[in-house]
C-alpha cells in the first residue's frame, strides 16, 4: 500500500546548506518538513511531504539554495512511498 503524499530529500555535507535547504523548500511549495538526519561524515538529509508537484517544486528549489552555501551531494523524491517506510523517517519537533 503507497502513502499519497510523495517524500522529497535533499542531502548535503554540512548542516548549513542542509538548513538552506529546509527553509527554501518550505517557502517554495505547500510541503512539511517531516525530518532532519545527519548521517555520519558530515552528511545531512532533509525530507519534506506534500503531493508529488509540490514536492517536486520544492526539492528543486532546496537544491539550488543548498549548492549557494554548500555541498549538494544528492536530490531525489518518491512520488508514493510504500507506508511502511514512514517507519524509518526521523521526525522533527517543532515548536
Amino acid at each position: 500500500m503507497a502513502n499519497a503524499n510523495a517524500l522529497g530529500m535533499i542531502e548535503t555535507k554540512g548542516l548549513v546548506g542542509a538548513i538552506e535547504a529546509a527553509d527554501a523548500m518550505v517557502k517554495a511549495a505547500n510541503v512539511q518538513l517531516v525530518g532532519k538526519e545527519q548521517v555520519g561524515g558530515g552528511l545531512v538529509t532533509v525530507m519534506v511531504r506534500g503531493d508529488v508537484g509540490a514536492v517536486k517544486a520544492a526539492t528543486d528549489a532546496g537544491a539550488s539554495a543548498a549548492e549557494r552555501v554548500g555541498d549538494l551531494i544528492s536530490v531525489h523524491v518518491i512520488p508514493r512511498p510504500h507506508f511502511e517506510v514512514d517507519a524509518i523517517l526521523p521526525k522533527v519537533n517543532v515548536d
